[in-house]
């Protein structure tokens, strides 16, 4: 079953919030709203600082910060594309996979994959019924909380 669509910045702050509040985890939200405050601002398809660029409306983008570990930080940009940053480790998630993504992490769904040769170590979260999420960590990259999940 896919998870629900969420069609706005804020309807996707709404989703995570509820998570968040599910796994006991409090959010800190900065909210940047208008052409004005918005990266989309910047950049729009006929180059920097088009007017015309957003056809959706006013744009909004939104970081979200929660207490805790993992470190977690959660980027909402206007043009459906967020970033999900764990203890420093950024991960590319749609928008409608971020409440589901934040679930699988706070549920301890979440390993390191350290391999001798060739030398790597894996981030890995598995979201239950999706693809697994992976992304390099750096030797000086491994926080405690990371080493801690390593197999």
């Amino acid at each position: 079953m896919p998870p629900p669509h969420l069609p706005t910045t804020q309807s996707a702050v709404l989703a995570i919030e509820a998570v968040a509040d599910r796994h006991g985890r409090t959010v800190r939200a900065q909210h940047d709203i208008g052409r004005d405050r918005t990266f989309a601002g910047l950049v729009g398809p006929s180059g920097p600082g088009d007017p015309a660029g957003e056809p959706d409306g006013i744009p909004h983008e939104a970081l979200l910060e929660f207490d805790g570990r993992p470190a977690v930080t959660v980027r909402l940009f206007t043009h459906d594309e967020v970033t999900v940053t764990v203890e420093g480790i950024a991960f590319d998630v749609d928008r409608d996979r971020v409440p589901g993504f934040l679930n699988a992490v706070w549920s301890d769904l979440v390993h390191v994959r350290a391999r001798t040769f060739p030398p790597s170590t894996t981030l890995i979260v598995t979201v239950p019924g999706e693809h697994s999420y992976r992304e390099g960590i750096g030797v000086h990259s491994l926080t405690p909380w990371l080493a801690g999940r390593i197999r």
